[in-house]
């Protein structure tokens, strides 16, 4: 099997990098020969946008076959573009997702396979950034502004950047099983796998990029199991409660209450996937039972955290020291 990644000039070098490792250690992992290929219309050295150069493959030079999975990796926007006109390109492609397993595109490389014709009326995404851009240019196609990856058949797209490698991991689950995908993710030190149903960024790290409240929202984020009444975080703002309030939610486009609890949300999923158990995710979140966790998590997420936890973990909880070795450490 081969996994065929077409890279235009100054891609993203995560977008081939990154499935590249997931499809890599597959290999390794099942002992097969497996291969990854960087493909473009001449072949040669194909730069990155950060200077990164890998060695490509010309179209014509590759067979490729009925288990092959071909990709277009995303990039800069004068590189997307080249490749977009790129009629030879366009036809190499087209004629190569017709015969192999799956096709698709990883970040902005969703355009390309727009330009050629192949989204039409799917259900795709992009990065984030881009979704408006696509939706605008291509009205046929149906985007999903927020998924980490969609599967569509033989169609597969993904989000930006690390989103490929959820991506990749949920493709070797399919083909290889949960075990496979799950100690990829651990050699590749994965803090969690992202099904593709998850938005594409955390509301703890949206709201910090470019907020008045950003210090605290990192105290939100450490202190998730106590009380974080609308009192207590306008106390800490330096804001009365009704100010506080207005101002949050035109700073973050949630209010306060709305806001911890999907923080809260997030990080229990992020719990469940290193390996905690239901009732330690529960109480680090700061929720009252395991009866309230279950109902919330279940209706935000569309399943329980127990078949949460077992569809995604990823390692076991790492044991928590002793006050022994606390003290050692210490010393």
């Amino acid at each position: 099997m081969k996994t065929i990644i077409v890279v235009p000039r100054a891609f993203q070098l995560l977008d081939l990098s990154g499935p590249a490792s997931v499809f890599g250690a597959s290999a390794q992992g099942r002992g097969a020969d497996d291969r990854v290929i960087a493909a473009s219309q001449d072949g040669g050295l194909v730069t990155s946008s950060c200077g990164v150069a890998v060695q490509s493959t010309a179209f014509a030079d590759i067979e490729v076959c009925a288990g092959d999975i071909v990709l277009v990796a995303g990039g800069g926007a004068r590189g997307m573009e080249a490749l977009m006109r790129d009629e030879a390109a366009g036809t190499w492609f087209r004629a190569a997702a017709r015969v192999a397993k799956r096709h698709g595109s990883i970040c902005s490389g969703a355009f390309a396979l727009a330009e050629w014709g192949m989204l039409d009326r799917h259900r795709v995404t992009t990065h984030w950034r881009k979704t408006a851009k696509l939706a605008e240019t291509y009205p046929e196609i149906d985007i999903d502004r927020e998924a980490m990856f969609v599967e569509e058949g033989r169609l597969w797209t993904s989000a930006g950047v690390t989103a490929g490698i959820d991506m990749a991991l949920a493709m070797v689950e399919r083909d290889h099983g949960s075990g496979l995908a799950n100690m990829i993710a651990q050699r590749l030190v994965l803090s969690v796998r992202r099904p593709g149903y998850q938005s594409q960024y955390s509301p703890l790290l949206k709201a910090q990029a470019d907020t008045r409240y950003a210090g605290l929202i990192g105290w939100i984020s450490a202190n998730l199991d106590a009380a974080l009444e609308v009192d207590v975080l306008a106390a800490r703002a330096g804001e009365t409660p009704r100010s506080f309030h207005r101002h949050f939610r035109a700073a973050t486009g949630k209010t306060p209450g709305a806001f911890v609890a999907a923080a809260r949300l997030d990080r229990a999923r992020q719990l469940l996937a290193e390996g905690r158990s239901v009732k330690a995710a529960a109480g680090l979140c700061g929720y009252a039972s395991h009866a309230q966790f279950s109902r919330k998590f279940s209706a935000s997420f569309g399943v329980a955290p127990s078949t949460y936890r077992a569809m995604h973990a990823t390692a076991s909880a790492p044991p928590r020291p002793s006050s022994d070795s606390r003290r050692q450490e210490r010393r």
